[in-house]
């Protein structure tokens, strides 16, 4: 389906140059005396490069056909990420860790994700937002040490470093956001 430059809004999925790119934000201006046009900041889906673009009325796009598909993380090693499709063990592939990029961090095994396949090839995974993880390594907190606004840096299950407050002790379980790499809450 063609799309025009009016069409794209944030979360749009469109080709451009023979890439899928996303709109991660649009916005429509019009100058005097000039032709509208529509300021964008979009991302490469393949390479994941984010580009600020202006389009005018006489772009237009073609839509990304972009298919979904559910799958569960079983492991990573030496660089490679390793799933089966969701519902069917026996069909494993793996995803390189440019494809899976920072969240590969907060994955764990049985963690469903969702994949993006793109002309036959899985091009990007999105991990749930909020994932429970187990806190594995803490340091002590030491009282009255609240100058570092009271948080300090804990391991979580799978080696990821993340801030949280210093009530947080080691074994507990806490929920963090995957997107912003935040503490959320304790569990």
């Amino acid at each position: 389906m063609a799309l025009a430059y009016t069409d794209l809004t944030k979360g749009i999925l469109f080709i451009m140059d023979g890439a899928p790119y996303e709109v991660l934000e649009s916005h429509f201006l019009r100058m005097q005396q000039r032709k509208a046009v529509v300021q964008t900041r979009i991302r490469n889906l393949i390479t994941g490069k984010i580009l600020d673009r202006n389009f005018q009325p006489s772009d237009s796009f073609e839509e990304a056909e972009i298919e979904r598909k559910p799958a569960m993380f079983i492991y990573a090693n030496r660089g490679e990420f390793w799933f089966h499709e969701d519902g069917n063990p026996k069909n494993r592939f793996s995803l390189a860790a440019e494809i899976v990029g920072e969240p590969g961090k907060f994955l764990k095994p049985n963690t469903k994700v969702t994949t993006f396949v793109f002309n036959g090839a899985v091009i990007k995974m999105d991990v749930p937002i909020k994932m429970e993880f187990k806190v594995t390594e803490a340091p002590p907190s030491i009282r009255g040490n609240t100058a570092q606004g009271g948080t300090k840096q804990v391991t979580i299950e799978g080696g990821a470093k993340i801030n949280v407050p210093l009530f947080v002790n080691e074994g507990e379980t806490i929920r963090v956001n995957t997107q912003t790499g935040e503490y959320v809450e304790r569990v």
